[in-house]
């Protein structure tokens, strides 16, 4: 199996989704940019946006307009009615096994509460978009297990 690396400077955006979090506090979104900048990809926009529609859709639009390749997204995955995070993005294509198999592995982490989780992968404008759970757990397994792995192959398969 060829393994694709995620290129030095590739530019990604990373969006949080919350009410209360702040860029001082917000312990998710700092595991992302961290696992991003020891591959050594070029964070091009960090934002933390409220969990509302608009301001999702907005925020991925700014970043997506931004240039970057990939944008992983932390929060508003859940059941509550403040998770709406898939409601606001609608994706050109959608990869199912991403969900599937981070249910899989969280199972085994935290038992049957995995089936809450609504993480999700697909492809919006030419652009790999990650939606995540808020928790830093869900996040660190997510980016070790199977987004820095994979990161790289998937913007090489939507860039042909």
């Amino acid at each position: 199996m060829h393994i694709v690396e995620l290129q030095p400077g590739t530019p990604v955006g990373v969006m949080t989704v919350s009410d209360t979090r702040t860029l001082d506090d917000d312990k998710s979104g700092d595991v992302i940019v961290e696992a991003l900048k020891n591959k050594e990809a070029e964070i091009v926009s960090r934002i933390i946006v409220k969990d509302d529609p608009m301001d999702i859709q907005a925020g991925v639009r700014s970043m997506v307009r931004g240039g970057v390749k990939a944008i992983i997204i932390t929060g508003g995955t859940g059941i509550s009615s403040r998770d709406v995070t898939v409601e606001a993005l609608k994706f050109d294509k959608e990869l199912p096994g991403f969900g599937e198999i981070f249910r899989m592995l969280s199972f085994k982490e935290v038992g049957s509460r995995s089936m809450a989780s609504r993480a999700k992968l697909g492809i919006m404008d030419g652009v790999v978009v990650f939606c995540l759970p808020g928790s830093v757990n869900a996040v660190t397994l997510a980016m070790n297990e199977l987004i820095i792995p994979e990161l790289g192959h998937l913007i090489k398969e939507v860039g042909r």
